[in-house]
């Protein structure tokens, strides 16, 4: 399929990225679709750069309305916005920000029955829940069907993330093999934008076609001590998700 061309409006836009990325890489984020799970912390964030960056359509699921707890962190949601739908509220703002770009959204819980249509035609899906259970379903969804899947998590100050090739990297349940319960965690928002941002990088770049994306690595931040580093993660052969035993 033929990529869209970038007009002389979108090139006049993106002017500042585009001698990094090349117009072949603009045209390459403008066919793109990708899934943003989830509308709060990261997915604020996330979704903010990637409409900024000319990423063609976003598809943002979330099931929640916009509560004050959330307005420490959730950029695009403001006091103005208790009570909505985060959908409606995200859609409003990067539709605001970037007209030449389409929002889908989906306002809905990403379970068994309703992931095989979300995630429908996407490129990429970009992990921004909060909790493991939702995350693994999504892993499992990127796995079976040869999607990458970019994972972020929060806690405080700190934060992690990886970048999910199928069959060629660890999946999730590689990394992070034991059940993980939902709970409420601390944050601070700029922990969020910290790791949101650097999900946005790695998506930009896996469409772009640029750089080594987090692959076999695993990103750790700790804003107290003001230090990021990295550690190498392996493939687990008898992973039931992505494992050698499955096929994968």
């Amino acid at each position: 399929m033929q990529q869209p061309m970038i007009t002389d409006k979108e090139r006049k836009r993106y002017i500042r990225q585009i001698p990094m990325i090349g117009e072949a890489g603009q045209e390459r984020l403008k066919s793109a679709r990708v899934l943003v799970a989830g509308a709060g912390g990261l997915g604020t964030v996330i979704s903010l750069y990637l409409a900024a960056a000319g990423v063609g359509c976003l598809r943002i699921v979330d099931c929640d309305a916009v509560e004050p707890s959330n307005l420490n962190r959730q950029i695009l949601h403001w006091s103005g916005d208790i009570g909505r739908p985060k959908t409606a509220s995200i859609e409003e703002k990067l539709a605001a920000l970037n007209p030449l770009i389409r929002i889908e959204t989906v306002s809905g819980r990403i379970t068994e029955e309703s992931i095989e249509k979300m995630v429908r035609s996407c490129d990429l899906i970009v992990d921004a829940m909060d909790n493991f259970p939702t995350r693994y379903l999504l892993n499992r969804t990127a796995v079976a069907k040869g999607i990458p899947f970019i994972h972020g998590a929060v806690r405080g100050f700190f934060g992690q993330a990886t970048t999910v090739i199928p069959g060629k990297t660890p999946c999730l349940r590689c990394i992070f093999p034991g059940g993980i319960s939902p709970q409420e965690v601390p944050i601070v928002g700029a922990t969020c934008g910290v790791i949101g941002s650097i999900e946005a990088t790695e998506a930009i770049k896996l469409l772009a076609g640029l750089g080594e994306p987090l692959s076999g690595r695993l990103f750790l931040w700790d804003g107290l001590a003001l230090s990021a580093d990295s550690v190498t993660v392996e493939r687990d052969p008898s992973c039931p998700v992505c494992g050698i035993r499955k096929g994968g």
